[in-house]
């Protein structure tokens, strides 16, 4: 896995493509950044303020969508002891690779759920994830203003 610096992860715009009768949102191309292999997709509802933290993949690229709703996602390196935040869905409309070697949470910011999306680059193997509690790394979840 090697050392895996936050700046690794990548932030790519989607488009999003008003139609009649409901919008088109774009996720991911086999020729997009990021992009890898197919190993499994999945959705994940987040409840409004409802905190989902700390993962380690160690093999497993992430490319994390939210259609529906707002994810705030934490990002931590423990090599550097530094910090990533990004927010997507709503507004912003976007997909974050992540690579494996990267501890990450994510909250919900939106009444009652968001819907998170994650096409993955393996199938999910439980040997290949590491787990913290929440309360292992020092981070404070309230809301910024």
């Amino acid at each position: 896995m090697g050392t895996v610096s936050l700046e690794e992860i990548c932030v790519t715009p989607l488009k999003r493509i008003s139609v009649a009768g409901g919008d088109v949102l774009h996720v991911l191309k086999c020729s997009d950044i990021g992009f890898r292999q197919f190993g499994e997709a999945y959705f994940s509802m987040v409840h409004g303020g409802a905190v989902k933290a700390w993962k380690l993949h160690r093999r497993m690229t992430l490319n994390l969508v939210v259609p529906v709703g707002e994810v705030r996602f934490v990002f931590y390196s423990k090599n550097r002891d530094a910090w990533r935040e990004e927010t997507i869905g709503g507004p912003r409309y976007a997909r974050l690779t992540v690579p494996s070697g990267i501890w990450f949470g994510f909250q919900g910011l939106t009444e009652p759920f968001s819907l998170l999306l994650n096409i993955a680059d393996i199938p999910h193997d439980p040997d290949e994830v590491e787990r913290l509690p929440l309360n292992a790394l020092n981070y404070d979840w309230r809301p910024t203003t």
